[in-house]
């Protein structure tokens, strides 16, 4: 194939992201060459009520460690702690993925917390710091809810755990038009999903309409998790797993999906 044909030329992408979220990322599928349908199956709002998590912030300087869990926690989170003056230098920072570090260090704050290798709750709780944080005070910036297993280990580790939740996920309003028509004309190849909320709300969004399509479309999704929600919800192919859930890394998957595509068969 010429170098001047772009290589997904002809694929149809849909990028579920937050609409605030997602603009590079279609940047880079359609310089590769493919059509991109945003269809947001998350919307990151602040929280209903603020009060607890500025209580918190108000102490800000009795904390040790800060985690944060995600960028829409980042970015969140440090918009309310420049209310409070900022993160305290003494705090070392922590982040559980490769996004949310990329974020952290943009804005400042290049986390001394990362895991080694995969980029999740149980590497990150794999590190040594955070092996030894008895006595010690840590606060989680995340979402409202999600998983527990970061702060029950740190807890039963020894440490004083406590959430600062700066911001909440709802499921948009959104018309499922655009991929119901992709799919009566056969032309959607492949569906990025970065979290297992936001795959449950594309299955819910799409109705009964679009669920039989959808699960014989190929997701991209970040986890192993991911992966048995998937599958639980009726997938007929299995998802392919991205490492780490970056643009590049999708852009890469996107065209050995392709790739594989092309092959004749033996």
């Amino acid at each position: 194939m010429s170098t001047h044909v772009p290589d997904l030329t002809g694929l149809t992408i849909v990028v579920t992201r937050p609409q605030h979220q997602a603009q590079n990322l279609r940047s880079a599928l359609e310089a590769a060459g493919a059509q991109v349908i945003l269809f947001p199956t998350l919307e990151i709002l602040p929280p209903l009520d603020s009060a607890i998590c500025h209580a918190l912030l108000d102490r800000i300087t009795e904390f040790q460690i800060a985690i944060f869990n995600s960028p829409n926690a980042v970015e969140f989170g440090l918009r309310e702690l420049a209310r409070v003056g900022g993160l305290p230098a003494h705090i070392q920072v922590g982040a559980v993925g490769a996004g949310t570090a990329r974020a952290l260090a943009a804005a400042g704050h290049a986390p001394q917390l990362t895991p080694k290798e995969e980029f999740n709750s149980e590497a990150l709780l794999a590190i040594d710091a955070l092996n030894n944080v008895r006595d010690k005070n840590i606060l989680i910036f995340r979402g409202d809810g999600g998983r527990e297993l970061l702060a029950d280990t740190l807890r039963a580790r020894g440490a004083s755990v406590a959430y600062a939740e700066v911001y909440r996920r709802a499921k948009p309003v959104i018309d499922p038009k655009p991929l119901l028509d992709a799919w009566t004309h056969n032309k959607l190849d492949a569906i990025v999903v970065t979290s297992n909320e936001s795959l449950e709300n594309l299955f819910e969004l799409v109705g009964p309409s679009g669920n039989a399509a959808l699960r014989r479309t190929q997701l991209l999704v970040a986890s192993p998790r991911a992966v048995e929600l998937a599958n639980k919800l009726g997938a007929e192919r299995t998802p392919i797993i991205v490492k780490p859930m970056s643009d590049d890394a999708i852009v890469q998957a996107v065209r050995q999906f392709a790739a594989s595509r092309a092959k004749p068969s033996q």
